[in-house]
């Protein structure tokens, strides 16, 4: 009996020295997002991209060139306004500001969507804020506008108007605290159109698209002080009629 728990303890002993020598497994990297990060006395510039832009290297080239292009205008702007403020005493420079962030709306198997928040300060009373929004045809290997997908703006509006705007008013009005009249004359009162707003392609089941949000940017649908909305209306078969033909088998009601 002594014997056989003496082989045991061997045994282990041995398994737990082999354990000990085998070499340490790497742990695998993860993927990493993209992008730049400056700060100057002129001026701090963020830009960033998610992992799935990472993997598709034309895609990433399309951003990174609007990456730079935006930080040389920023440069340029910045400079500017500090020697304005360097010739005149009235005049206080305030480094500038610009936040951009792009973040993954669907992954689907022949479209990549993207919005894109962004914030910029340039000394006025507050920052402003807005969104821009690109889908990436896979196939094509380009990046398209959400609105070129459709026959003209005219139909696309003709399709969601009216499901928007009442979904933007039901939002209106529980940021106001009373209904929305739509007849009152105010601007912020309107029926805006949905085409001239940033849109975006969604999906539910990462097959096709089958939802439209519209990000309506500060001062388009409200004061500054109601902020941004962002309304999403379903596909239904009047939008897919707006839809170019070569483009609707992407999407589904």
């Amino acid at each position: 009996m002594r014997s056989v728990r003496t082989r045991r303890v061997l045994i282990a002993v041995l398994a737990l020295l082999v354990t000990a020598a085998a070499p340490a497994t790497k742990p695998r990297s993860k993927p990493k997002s993209g992008g730049v990060d400056a700060r100057t006395a002129d001026y701090v510039f963020t830009y960033r991209w998610p992992v799935q832009v990472e993997a598709i290297p034309a895609l990433r080239a399309h951003l990174a060139a609007d990456q730079a292009e935006r930080k040389r205008t920023l440069a340029g702007e910045a400079a500017g306004a500090r020697r304005a403020a360097a010739a005149d005493s009235d005049l206080r420079f305030v480094p500038y500001t610009l936040q951009v962030e792009w973040q993954v709306v669907a992954d689907l198997p022949g479209w990549l969507s993207l919005s894109q928040r962004n914030s910029h300060f340039e000394g006025g009373a507050h920052p402003n804020s807005g969104f821009d929004s690109r889908v990436w045809d896979r196939k094509a290997g380009r990046a398209r506008a959400p609105r070129d997908i459709f026959v003209s703006t005219k139909a696309l509006d003709a399709a969601i108007q009216g499901p928007f705007c009442d979904a933007l008013d039901r939002e209106r009005a529980v940021r106001r605290g009373e209904p929305v009249n739509r007849g009152s004359g105010n601007d912020f009162d309107a029926c805006i159109a949905p085409s001239e707003q940033t849109l975006i392609l969604g999906s539910t089941d990462r097959k096709r698209f089958d939802r439209i949000g519209i990000l309506v940017s500060p001062y388009a649908a409200g004061p500054y002080a109601e902020g941004s909305y962002d309304i999403t209306v379903p596909v239904t078969p009047a939008v897919l009629q707006a839809v170019k033909p070569e483009f609707r088998v992407a999407f589904g009601p």
